[in-house]
């Protein structure tokens, strides 16, 4: 199984962590089944940025972003030429290396 590692946060993940992640389900799902509190508003529905990652390694080998998430991604806070919106990336056999933005747009913490 790939493994995902999550650069340290201050709020979110401290002190980073390393998760065994599956190809069925969203990095944003495996992610906060694995005690990551990544924000989701929309309930993971690809509504919103509040699930904004950058992916610092291993990006080539995730599919391609949907057009529905790349014109979400032009309202993320912190945008790089690697961000993704967890809750439509799929790990395939690849490692990631994934860092939380500092910020995002949402103006209060959802509490999922």
């Amino acid at each position: 199984m790939p493994k995902v590692t999550f650069l340290p946060h201050e709020s979110v993940c401290p002190e980073g962590k390393t998760i065994e992640v599956s190809s069925d389900k969203s990095l944003c799902e495996q992610a906060l089944e694995q005690g990551i509190e990544i924000e989701h508003a929309c309930d993971m529905s690809c509504a919103c940025t509040t699930c904004h990652v950058i992916i610092k390694k291993g990006f080539n080998s995730l599919s391609e972003l949907s057009e529905r998430e790349e014109d979400l991604l032009d309202r993320a806070w912190g945008l790089q030429p690697t961000s993704r919106l967890s809750c439509q990336v799929y790990v395939g056999d690849e490692d990631l290396v994934v860092e939380l933005p500092k910020y995002s747009i949402n103006q209060v913490k959802e509490n999922h």
